[in-house]
C-alpha cells in the first residue's frame, strides 16, 4: 500500500504541487485583500474596493509565479523577465475568462452566482495549469 501511494505521488507530483501552490496562492490573495479593506481601503468605496482587488490579484499572481517556477514546474529558464511576462499575461487572460464566464452565467443566464463562481474557478484553475505547463514553463 505504501509503495502504491508513493508511486501515485511520484506520477502526479507536478499536479499535486500545483494544487498545493494554488491553495497557498488563494491564501495570499485573500490575506492581501482583507488586509487592505480592514486597514487602509474602504470596501464601501467602489474605487477603493477595486484597488484592494487589484492589489490582491498582483500579490497572488506574483506569489504564484515564484512558487510555480521553482516548486511546480522547476523552470531553468534564464530569461525570467520574458517568462514572468508570459505568466502574468496568461493569468490576465484567465481573469478576463473568469469575468466573461461570470457575466454569461450570472447576468445573462440568471445562474446563482455562488454556483457559477465554483464552476468558473474549476475552469480557470484548469486553464491556468494548461497555460503554465504548455506556454509559460514549457520544457
Amino acid at each position: 500500500m505504501k509503495d502504491k501511494i508513493a508511486a501515485f505521488c511520484q506520477k502526479y507530483r507536478e499536479l499535486i504541487r500545483y494544487l498545493i501552490v494554488g491553495v497557498l496562492t488563494t491564501v495570499v490573495s485573500l490575506s492581501v485583500y482583507y488586509g487592505c479593506v480592514l486597514t487602509f481601503l474602504d470596501p464601501d468605496n467602489a474605487i477603493q474596493l477595486q484597488a484592494a482587488n487589484v492589489l490582491s490579484w498582483v500579490a497572488a499572481v506574483t506569489f504564484a509565479y515564484l512558487t510555480n517556477r521553482r516548486y511546480v514546474f522547476e523552470s531553468k529558464n534564464t530569461n525570467r523577465l520574458k517568462e514572468a511576462a508570459a505568466f502574468f499575461a496568461s493569468r490576465l487572460a484567465t481573469l478576463f475568462m473568469d469575468m466573461a464566464c461570470m457575466f454569461l452565467m450570472v447576468t445573462l443566464l440568471g445562474m446563482n452566482d455562488k454556483i457559477a463562481k465554483l464552476i468558473v474557478q474549476v475552469l480557470v484553475t484548469v486553464a491556468n495549469y494548461v497555460l503554465s505547463k504548455f506556454l509559460v514553463f514549457r520544457k
